[in-house]
C-alpha cells in the first residue's frame, strides 16, 4: 500500500511540476539526483549519509556535521534534501561534499542509490520516516540514526491503522528524541532504543549568534532612540496583525524578513505598511550609506529582501516576532529567542515543543488575532521591566538547552571504524 501511494505522489508530482515552479524544481532535482551521484561518488570513500526535508531539518542536523567533520575527517559526508527551500537554499554548502536531492522512496530508487552511496551511517533529521530505504538500511545493517525526532500521540504510527507503516520505526539502530512523551510513546508500542537528547538546533542557535555579523546597514537604520521590532519568516497572516498595529504606533521602527521573497509579496507589505515608510536592504545595498541625505533616514520600516541575514539580524530586536503560526507552522523561535528578547508567533505551534516551553515560561507570547497582539505589545511597552524579564527567560531556555549535538555523538561513537 506504501509503495503504491509513492507511485501515485509521484504522478501527481509530476502533473503539478507543470503548473508549479517550486514542484518543478523538486521533480527535475530528484530525476537528476543519480547523475549527480554517479559522478561525484568516490567509491573508495566512506559516506556518512545526512537526509533533511527541508532548511529547518538541515539546521538541526548541521551541528553534527560539522562536529563530524573536525572530528572524523577520513569520512566523507552526503547531504540530501526533499525539499527545493532546503536543497535550493544550501545547495553550496561547504559542509558536505555531496548534496542533492532523495530520489523518490520507491524500492527500485532505494537499492539503487544505496548501491551507489554505501553509506556506512545514516542520519535522518526529525520527521523523515522513509520505508523502503529503512528497510534496505537495516537489512544491509547500516548504523541509521533518529535525530532530534519528536513525536505525539496523533501519528499514524500510534493509532490501530498504521501499525504495518509502524514497522519502519524498528528499523533505526536508535532514537534521539526531543522530550520525555515522545520516548514514553516509542515505548508503548515496544521501542526502547531511544535517549532523550533534546533538539540540536539550540546548539545551533548558539553557534550562529557566536558567529552573528555586525550589519552597518541594519544599524544604521535602527539608530539608537527607537524600540525596534523584528519580524522573521511572517507570512501574510502575520503581516496583516503587526503592521496594523504598528500603523498607529510611529514610535517602533520596523524589520521584516518574509518568508517568502517574492516581488509581488514584497508590493504587497509595502502597501500595508505605506511605500512611503519602507525601504528595501538591497536598495541601500546598492547606494553608499554614506550619501546625502541617506535613504534610510526618513523610513519606518526595512524590508530585508535578500537571504541569509536574518539570524544576525534579530540581534537588533527590542522584541520579536517568528512567522508561519497561522499557516504552516512557525518557523525556528530559538534563533530569535537566543538574543533575549520575547518573541510573538501565532497559534499554530502544537507541533513545537520550544513553542510550547516558551509559552510556559513566559519567554514567549502566543497570539490569536490583532487584539492579542495588540493588548500585549501594549503591555510591554508599557513595563519595560517586564520586556526584558521575558527576553531574559528567553534566552535563559536557549542556553539551559544546548549539548544534545554531544550527547548524540558520544552515543554513535562506537559505529565508527
Amino acid at each position: 500500500m506504501y509503495t503504491l501511494i509513492i507511485y501515485l505522489y509521484r504522478l501527481g508530482v509530476m502533473t503539478a511540476s507543470l503548473f508549479n515552479e517550486k514542484v518543478r524544481k523538486m521533480w527535475h532535482g530528484e530525476r537528476a539526483a543519480f547523475s549527480v551521484l554517479k559522478q561525484k561518488v568516490d567509491p573508495t570513500a566512506r559516506y556518512i549519509w545526512f537526509h533533511a526535508a527541508s532548511l529547518g531539518e538541515f539546521e538541526q542536523g548541521r551541528p553534527i556535521i560539522e562536529q563530524l567533520r573536525r572530528e572524523h575527517p577520513e569520512y566523507k559526508i552526503l547531504l540530501t534534501f526533499f525539499s527545493p527551500s532546503g536543497y535550493e537554499v544550501r545547495k553550496n554548502y561547504e559542509g558536505a561534499d555531496i548534496i542533492c536531492y532523495l530520489p523518490l522512496d520507491t524500492p527500485r530508487n532505494a537499492r539503487r542509490f544505496l548501491r551507489l552511496v554505501r553509506p556506512c551511517m545514516a542520519f535522518f533529521i526529525k520527521y523523515e520516516f522513509w520505508y523502503n530505504y529503512l528497510h534496505i538500511l537495516k537489512h544491509r545493517g547500516v548504523p541509521t540514526y533518529s535525530v532530534s525526532s519528536i513525536f505525539r500521540p496523533g501519528q499514524v504510527f500510534f493509532r490501530w491503522y498504521g501499525r504495518q507503516y509502524g514497522r519502519v520505526l524498528k528499523c533505526f539502530t536508535r532514537f534521539f528524541v526531543q522530550n520525555e512523551v515522545s520516548r514514553e510513546l516509542l515505548e508503548s508500542i515496544g521501542i526502547t532504543n531511544v535517549d532523550v537528547t533534546g533538539d540540536t538546533r539550540f546548539d545551533r542557535v548558539l553557534q550562529i549568534m557566536k558567529q552573528a555579523k555586525v550589519l552597518p546597514i541594519v544599524e544604521e537604520f535602527v539608530g539608537k532612540a527607537s524600540p525596534v521590532f523584528v519580524a522573521g519568516s511572517s507570512w501574510q497572516p502575520d503581516e496583516e496583525i503587526f503592521l496594523k498595529y504598528f500603523r498607529e504606533h510611529p514610535e517602533w521602527k520596523l524589520i521584516i524578513a518574509p518568508h517568502v521573497i517574492s516581488e509581488d509579496h514584497l508590493l504587497q507589505i509595502e502597501t500595508l505598511c505605506g511605500k512611503e515608510n519602507v525601504v528595501r536592504y538591497t536598495q541601500v545595498e546598492n547606494n553608499s550609506l554614506t550619501s546625502h541625505p541617506s535613504p534610510l533616514t526618513p523610513k519606518r520600516m526595512l524590508l530585508i529582501d535578500c537571504f541569509g541575514l536574518l539570524s544576525s539580524i534579530y540581534r537588533y530586536a527590542d522584541v520579536a516576532y517568528v512567522g508561519g503560526g497561522f499557516g504552516v507552522g512557525i518557523h525556528n523561535l530559538p534563533e530569535a529567542a537566543v538574543w533575549g528578547v520575547p518573541v510573538f508567533f501565532g497559534p499554530n505551534n502544537e507541533r513545537f515543543q520550544e513553542a510550547q516551553d516558551l509559552k510556559q515560561n513566559g519567554g514567549g507570547i502566543e497570539i490569536h488575532s490583532y487584539d492579542d497582539f495588540a493588548t500585549h505589545m501594549d503591555d510591554l511597552t508599557s513595563h519595560p521591566a517586564e520586556c526584558k524579564e521575558r527576553g531574559d527567560v528567553a534566552a535563559q531556555y536557549v542556553e539551559g538547552r544546548a549539548g544534545a549535538t554531544e550527547a548524540i555523538l558520544k552515543k554513535v561513537s562506537s559505529a565508527f571504524c
